[in-house]
């Protein structure tokens, strides 16, 4: 028994040696594979967030449908672009940044009637787009996440689309020439409208306040509720009334839309007396 327990004593770290041997590699190979899951798991879950880990580096964002939109405040307020989304022609991520919505919260809260109508209508879109089920709409707030360079509102909605790789959805003629010229994508929503059929066709009638007169003798001018002039021959004396106008005519570019029309009922060789006078 002494003889065994001393030889134990003497091959014991030999063996303890060849067994570390034995085991080694395969705890080497166990720990780097659990360390590479674990590593893996941790930036599949925290892709979004990675800049905070490695400065400047970020993953990209797994978007539904292609590259994400950004909308601007003209394409809130134009309102087609629900109609747009409707069709389910959009299978993208739409973004509306802060200091967008900041700007149609401002324009809703002016003094003036007509700009306070456009913006809340801008808003009513933005909730009524939130309420498609098709629709993936973002309200990102681009100032602290992004860090948004540029002094202008246009500046910023170039330098964000820039920064995520998306493409901007707007009718403002002026931002259109600004992203294009700097390789953003633009999808105008006048263009889109120019080749599908007129919200308006001549014959149709709409209601109208005149609000001023028209560069032209005779002429006063209106505005629909998304800020579409309507040119209204022989109204010049029906300022500050409400009326009927029948179209005319609707010219459609990329600068906008402009309607024309005369007040209903009123014979093109008829003046504003004669429809007061059908009117009493």
């Amino acid at each position: 028994m002494l003889l065994s327990f001393l030889l134990m004593l003497a091959i014991g770290p030999v063996i303890n040696s060849l067994r570390m041997q034995v085991w080694q590699p395969i705890i080497g190979a166990m720990s780097t594979l659990i360390l590479s899951y674990m590593s893996m798991s941790f930036l599949l879950q925290t892709k979004d967030d990675f800049r905070f880990v490695i400065p400047y580096v970020e993953f990209a964002r797994e978007l539904k449908g292609g590259r994400p939109l950004i909308l601007d405040s003209s394409a809130l307020i134009d309102g087609r672009i629900c109609d747009v989304v409707e069709t389910r022609i959009i299978d993208t991520q739409m973004i509306v940044p802060s200091f967008v919505l900041k700007e149609v919260q401002d324009i809703a809260d002016s003094s003036d009637k007509t700009r306070r109508t456009r913006g809340r209508r801008g808003l009513d879109v933005l909730s009524k787009l939130q309420s498609i089920p098709n629709a993936e709409i973002e309200v990102r707030d681009a100032d602290d996440r992004d860090n948004v360079q540029g002094k202008g509102v246009d500046q910023k909605l170039v330098s964000l689309a820039k920064l995520i790789g998306a493409g901007i959805v707007t009718n403002d003629f002026n931002l259109n020439k600004v992203a294009s010229v700097q390789g953003v994508d633009v999808i105008n929503l006048n263009d889109v409208a120019s080749a599908l059929r007129p919200r308006y066709l001549p014959g149709d009638t709409l209601a109208l306040k005149i609000q001023r007169e028209g560069e032209s003798q005779g002429q006063g001018v209106g505005y629909l509720d998304d800020g579409t002039m309507v040119v209204c021959e022989q109204a010049q004396a029906l300022i500050g009334t409400d009326i009927e106008a029948t179209v005319t005519s609707v010219l459609q570019s990329s600068a906008g839309r402009m309607i024309f029309a005369r007040p209903a009922g009123v014979e093109p060789a008829g003046g504003p007396g004669d429809y007061r006078a059908r009117h009493k």
